[in-house]
């Protein structure tokens, strides 16, 4: 077997050589004690919990909990450790599951910045709640995906944020020109526990799985050493809450659906689109008063509106003014694009180009994972050009003699007028990032050949 890359057998420290070590649990089959357990249950209970801790499920939860590594929770235990937890306690911990008796640990609190201003709150379990979570998570998502809503987009299979925003501008271009631009104050730190429990015993009727769900949300957070109570939201952080706030969401989409209304959600980002201003009036009401009553969510009236589609954002896009709109990039993912760049391309940073390319690329390709999805090349090409012009002048920087920078110029093929034009300019770095000098120096071609993606490809 090759030591790299092991079987999760081997992961599990269960090989298949030594079946009679191996757990029946990650087997298929069931503890003796467990079996008579079960056959003393109603029959009209679901075996949900048999299902998530069935073997395949189960070495998928773990491949995709390694994959995702994600920081350590209350415990300390890394993803790392997980598998040798798991080798010492899964019988142990199976039949906590099996008699809904598991109790998680609380979740680590952890703040990150939001690009907008303010934190965000992450609750991060440990690596065991994440296992188990993720377990839970593909046997429930596998029921529950086909009953949601065609509109919803968000952390769901086969659905993405660039479908949203391409259903977002098909409606508009059939001329739902006004948007009901809907946000949801602190969605999921507000989500009401007694609601989402309502309707996932609506989904699920197995009540270990239910009493598992529930001890998720009431963990608590472990926060500057304490331990706090949680009676309400769902903790971003761990594989389960984007389904449970897809169950909460479902509702909206249900309502909006039964009014005929054109819409796009993506998590707790939903836009509404209608033929006219009064009408955006009339459905921010009512859809207002509907999350409020009926699910106890507060609209944020300040970042909420009813307006023109090319006037907000969504998802980090906006779109044109035609009739046949094209997507765009939002002016704040521009200028958070720009800062991005201003901070990896500062003149005084103590690394090589070189260095700094590395870094600069795997923002980029990222960035243009997602925003290369818009239709204006021009505005790509302007970044690029953009982008080349701060490396240029981070290099000019570096050249601190007019000596060097001439001398520099000339083993770049620069002809003598112009690298002696440029070395002997009284203009800073970034007036000199534009001149012939430094283009001929360091043309396109040559941050290719670092490895500096483009945004757009020439052809585009």
């Amino acid at each position: 077997m090759n030591a790299k890359r092991p079987n999760i057998q081997k992961l599990l420290a269960f090989p298949e050589e030594s079946r009679d070590e191996v757990p029946m649990a990650l087997r298929g089959g069931s503890e003796p004690s467990t079996a008579s357990r079960d056959s003393e249950r109603p029959a009209v209970f679901e075996k949900l919990m048999e299902e998530i801790c069935e073997r395949r499920n189960l070495e998928e939860a773990l491949r995709r909990v390694r994959a995702n590594k994600g920081a350590p929770g209350a415990d300390g235990m890394t993803v790392d450790d997980l598998v040798g937890q798991l080798k010492q306690q899964w019988p142990t911990i199976r039949d906590q599951l099996l008699q809904g008796i598991y109790k998680p640990l609380p979740v680590k609190r952890v703040e990150i910045p939001k690009p907008d201003g303010g934190v965000r709150k992450l609750g991060i379990p440990t690596a065991l709640d994440r296992f188990i979570q993720q377990a839970v998570l593909q046997v429930l998502q596998q029921r529950w995906d086909p009953t949601f809503s065609p509109h919803s987009y968000g952390f769901r299979p086969q659905r993405s944020a660039h479908q949203a925003v391409a259903a977002a501008q098909g409606f508009i271009a059939e001329g739902y020109r006004w948007v009901v631009d809907l946000d949801l104050e602190k969605f999921f730190d507000r989500v009401n526990h007694d609601i989402l429990m309502g309707r996932i015993a609506k989904r699920l009727n197995d009540p270990r799985l239910l009493r598992l769900i529930r001890a998720f949300l009431n963990a608590g957070v472990l926060e500057d050493g304490l331990v706090n109570p949680t009676d309400e939201g769902t903790p971003q952080g761990g594989p389960l809450s984007p389904l449970l706030s897809n169950i909460v969401l479902d509702d909206l989409d249900q309502e909006l659906m039964r009014r005929g209304l054109r819409f796009a959600r993506y998590a707790d980002d939903c836009n509404i689109y209608v033929f006219s201003r009064r009408a955006g009036e009339r459905v921010m009401a009512s859809v207002t008063r509907f999350l409020t009553t009926r699910l106890r969510l507060k609209v944020n009236e300040t970042k909420s509106a009813v307006a023109r589609p090319w006037e907000r954002k969504f998802l980090g896009f906006s779109f044109t003014n035609h009739l046949k709109p094209k997507r765009r990039i939002a002016p704040k993912a521009l200028e958070r694009f720009k800062e991005k760049i201003r901070e990896l391309t500062r003149r005084t940073r103590g690394v090589s180009l070189e260095q700094m390319v590395t870094k600069l690329s795997r923002y980029l390709q990222g960035w243009r994972g997602y925003f290369g999805a818009c239709e204006t090349p021009s505005v790509l090409r302007n970044l690029d050009s953009w982008v080349h012009r701060r490396l240029r002048a981070f290099v000019w920087k570096q050249w601190r003699s007019g000596q060097t920078k001439f001398a520099e110029l000339r083993k770049r093929n620069v002809s003598r007028d112009l690298a002696a034009t440029a070395a002997g300019s009284c203009h800073g770095p970034w007036r000199l990032s534009k001149s012939p000098a430094l283009h001929r120096a360091f043309p396109t071609a040559f941050f290719l050949s670092l490895g500096l993606p483009l945004l757009v490809p020439k052809t585009a």
